[in-house]
């Protein structure tokens, strides 16, 4: 509960729009609902805009965005990582890594600030809500 207070005070998080994958609505706003009110102890703050199927937690800011597109980085010889089942594409960004569930119907995708290491604890607390609502696909 003390986490929950000192979190509150840092405001809601501004998620940069994106466009939203077709058909992925009402399976994003299932996993949304279903998402831990904690990751790697970073507790789970409010978005905005709102309407966006995004969430986030911990300040510095875990964001996690779904019915993303697969990412421009994606080769068919990538290298993943592989978090209890989940593949993950790793890619570089300023102060982090954002990591994309590439083997699934839908995409989501997280991106954790180095302050996070090591990031698999954020994507171990994320994986198995990820596993139940998403459908597997074959990558190409």
């Amino acid at each position: 509960m003390v986490l929950a207070t000192s979190c509150a005070g840092f405001g809601d998080v501004e998620v940069d729009p994106f466009t939203v994958e077709d058909g992925t609505d009402s399976v994003c706003t299932d996993l949304l609902a279903a998402l831990p009110e904690v990751v790697d102890d970073a507790v789970q703050r409010d978005v905005s805009p709102a309407d966006l199927p995004a969430a986030a937690w911990g300040q510095p800011v875990i964001v996690l965005r779904c019915g993303v597109p697969m990412p421009a980085a994606y080769e068919p010889d990538a290298q993943l990582f592989d978090i209890n089942g989940l593949g993950w594409l790793p890619v570089e960004a300023e102060g982090g890594t954002v990591f994309t569930s590439v083997d699934r119907d839908i995409r989501v995708e997280v991106a954790i600030p180095d302050d996070y290491d090591p990031p698999a604890e954020v994507l171990a607390d994320l994986s198995q809500v990820l596993l139940d609502h998403l459908p597997e696909r074959p990558l190409p």
